[in-house]
């Protein structure tokens, strides 16, 4: 049996540093752009704050200068990330973009697309949707339908995608498309491009959630033609391009602070005197709260040396959007409160703002069925 383990990763004085600035920042802002802590912060968009974001420096900090970063570690920009949930801060318009496309792009993207996108992205005016997961096919990410043909320089997609976060507001999202034969793995023949949103060829359809927020769409290919030089990485390389990205949707500090707004407001809920089981509980999750930081602060370490931690990632999702679930059902078991979107009290509005989102922290970025078995195949169990 394989094994592994999650080093600590001591944060560096650029990353405190940060911390330190990103607070100052964000304290400021507030006054500036009028907004309220989100009570799930990254599926908020507000296109201004980011521009903000931007414009002051805290955005893609990993980035080269050459392209509007600052060449910091990625622990710079995980602190920033704390910082940014915590505070619930608007961030959820450049998220992606800053979190995997813009790395993915970066790393295996032609010249053209890192000129002309990576600069944009660090400056908080370009937001990107993930095209990945297709209509009937749950969480096989393998079973791609969505084809891709050679058509002079370029190439021709048919197709589509559902489940896209904002894709009627983003600018680019990364497509996995088929692009040959699947092989005996399925994982052969598969290739991602980077779509322009506004291009002919490409519409979106809404997808309203039971609240009547509207985030997910499902995205339509009809002879969208996109230049090979908005490949990335190599044809039939796709899988494992999509496998590396994962290591950075999967790991980062939102996969177990999406709901940290509830958790501090049960504290406040409770005060300064808790009974023996409410103490009980808040430790609890606290030390669990703790565990998590250690492990999404090791992976990106990990990446910062250049190592894909696939399964390191999924097991930090697994257990990360499983402590987002557990947040809202112990609040509701140990402060008992009527939800609602306008009960008097930050508690309730934020306990019925959480229930009502905290169903899909376990599926989104893959089910923790998939995961597992993701894990057990890292471990050599299967």
């Amino acid at each position: 049996m394989q094994t592994f383990r999650f080093a600590g990763a001591r944060l560096p004085a650029e990353a405190e540093a940060a911390r330190a600035d990103v607070r100052a920042f964000l304290a400021k802002d507030r006054e500036i752009g009028g907004w309220e802590p989100h009570r799930t912060t990254w599926t908020s968009f507000d296109a201004a704050f980011s521009a903000r974001a931007g414009a002051a420096g805290f955005i893609a900090t990993g980035f080269p200068e050459a392209y509007g970063g600052k060449g910091a570690p990625m622990l710079v920009r995980f602190a920033i990330a704390e910082e940014m949930l915590a505070a619930g801060a608007p961030c959820g318009a450049h998220w992606v973009a800053e979190r995997q496309s813009g790395p993915q792009i970066l790393r295996h993207g032609s010249a053209r697309a890192k000129a002309e996108i990576l600069p944009r992205i660090a400056a908080g005016d370009c937001f990107f949707g993930i095209g990945m997961s297709e209509p009937g096919s749950g969480s096989d990410l393998a079973a791609v339908r969505t084809r891709a043909v050679r058509d002079g320089d370029g190439w021709r997609i048919n197709g589509a995608k559902i489940w896209t976060s904002n894709a009627h507001r983003a600018h680019y999202l990364i497509a996995l498309v088929r692009t040959g034969d699947a092989g005996a793995s399925r994982h052969a023949g598969l290739t991602q491009f980077v779509i322009d949103l506004s291009a002919p060829g490409v519409t979106t359809r809404p997808i309203h959630d039971l609240a009547g927020n509207h985030e997910f769409n499902e995205v339509f290919f009809d002879d969208f033609f996109v230049p090979d030089d908005m490949r990335v990485g190599g044809e039939g390389d796709g899988w494992s391009m999509v496998t590396a990205e994962l290591a950075f949707e999967r790991a980062g500090p939102d996969r177990y602070l999406s709901d940290i707004r509830l958790l501090v407001s049960l504290i406040d809920e409770i005060g300064a005197e808790p009974d023996r089981m409410e103490a009980a509980e808040i430790g609890r999750m606290t030390a669990h709260l703790a565990a998590l930081r250690r492990m999404s602060a090791s992976v990106s370490s990990m990446l910062d040396e250049g190592a894909s931690p696939v399964t390191q990632a999924a097991l930090v999702k697994d257990v990360g959007t499983g402590f987002e679930r557990m947040v809202p059902e112990t609040a509701r078991r140990i402060r008992r409160t009527e939800p609602g979107p306008d009960a008097p009290g930050d508690y309730a509005q934020s306990l019925a703002e959480t229930v009502l989102r905290a169903p899909s922290f376990t599926l989104r970025g893959g089910t923790q069925e998939i995961l597992r078995g993701m894990i057990a195949r890292g471990l050599g169990l299967r």
